[in-house]
């Protein structure tokens, strides 16, 4: 029965483990911060942080319609995991519609011109590196509102106005509750959430070396549109272990970037064997996993605004650089911000 649903029969396990450890562990580590142990509660948080990732995961596997045979499934699977990971403001259609344009169009297509918005709002943006100074996803904060209030802030959402305000109902309201009930349990909620913000930007930041284009709503044709040497060679891959493949299930093998964008149809559980097929057992093909973090720590405020410079380096030399952990990275490209 199983076999007829999802896409692989191997799916059966992988995707339907990683649904059940989805579900299960965001009831239990929810449960659990409700616990009177501090213990409990840190590991609670964790865990709950740790299921969003994975549903959020889950939700760009949905989007390539990997899981299941038919889309439909797909798309009931995604819609439900966006409530998880707090995408669930706007349409999981519009997350997917905005993926997929970054991969058509080799780009990363956006509305919202977020450097511009720094430029009008100073004050806004000195706080934002404040705030990352102290690795607080400020810079994910904003993105985040605007995905809140989506509808409202994008002309050409606003006829999705009624289904984002009974979203928001419901979600504040919830919230809420639990914040005048429960505090605590809303505070580590909260720290759950950020978690979730900071290892998808974590994974997102360094495996694209070209900036954002005001394209999503117009209809300029795409200037790189189909030239997939173009797209390997600013494509990068950031695994958190090259040689114990496991540790990647924290993320879904999201690291293997180059192999997922060389092939969109391949599953996320093959594709560390796709990326040694396609780019060989060399490590020099992939960003270690402390030169990640070199560059994340070191780079946390100044990748905030004007982080793809004229003179930054780019494809080969790009990958060379963040190898010795030498570049900035970028900044809010989660795929779950549909702007």
């Amino acid at each position: 029965m199983m076999e007829k649903i999802f896409k692989e029969p191997e799916g059966i396990f992988y995707n339907g483990g990683a649904i059940l450890y989805a579900i299960t562990a965001y009831v239990i580590g929810f449960l659990g911060l409700f616990n009177s142990s501090i213990i409990i509660n840190a590991l609670a948080t964790l865990l709950l942080g740790h299921a969003m990732i994975i549903a959020a995961y889950l939700v760009h596997e949905c989007s390539h319609n990997l899981v299941f045979k038919k889309i439909r499934f797909n798309t009931y699977l995604g819609r439900f995991l966006s409530w998880f990971c707090g995408s669930s403001y706007g349409t999981y259609e519009d997350i997917q519609h905005k993926h997929f344009r970054h991969h058509v169009d080799n780009d990363d297509v956006v509305w919202f011109d977020y450097e511009a918005f720094f430029e009008e709002n100073p004050t806004v943006f000195k706080l934002t590196k404040m705030l990352e100074w102290f690795y607080i996803p400020a810079h994910e904060f904003i993105m985040h509102f605007i995905m809140m209030f989506s509808s409202f802030i994008i002309p050409q959402r606003k006829n999705q106005r009624s289904r984002n305000s009974a979203v928001i109902i419901i979600r504040f309201s919830l919230f809420l509750i639990l914040m005048l009930l429960f505090p605590k349990v809303g505070v580590l909620y909260i720290l759950s959430y950020i978690l979730l913000l900071t290892v998808l930007r974590f994974m997102d930041s360094i495996q694209h070396d070209y900036p954002y284009n005001l394209t999503l709503f117009t209809r300029e044709k795409a200037p790189r549109k189909g030239q997939y040497e173009w797209e390997q060679e600013h494509t990068f891959s950031n695994p958190h272990s090259f040689d114990i493949e496991a540790i990647n299930w924290l993320t879904l093998n999201f690291g293997f970037h180059n192999a997922h964008h060389k092939n969109m149809t391949v599953p996320w559980y093959r594709l560390p064997k796709k990326h040694r097929e396609f780019f060989g057992e060399s490590p020099e093909n992939i960003i270690p996993f402390l030169s990640q973090l070199k560059i994340f720590h070191k780079n946390r405020v100044i990748r905030i605004y004007g982080n793809h410079d004229d003179n930054a380096p780019s494809g080969r030399d790009y990958l060379i650089a963040a190898r010795k952990g030498e570049t900035t990275g970028g900044n809010a490209a989660s795929f779950l911000t549909s702007f």
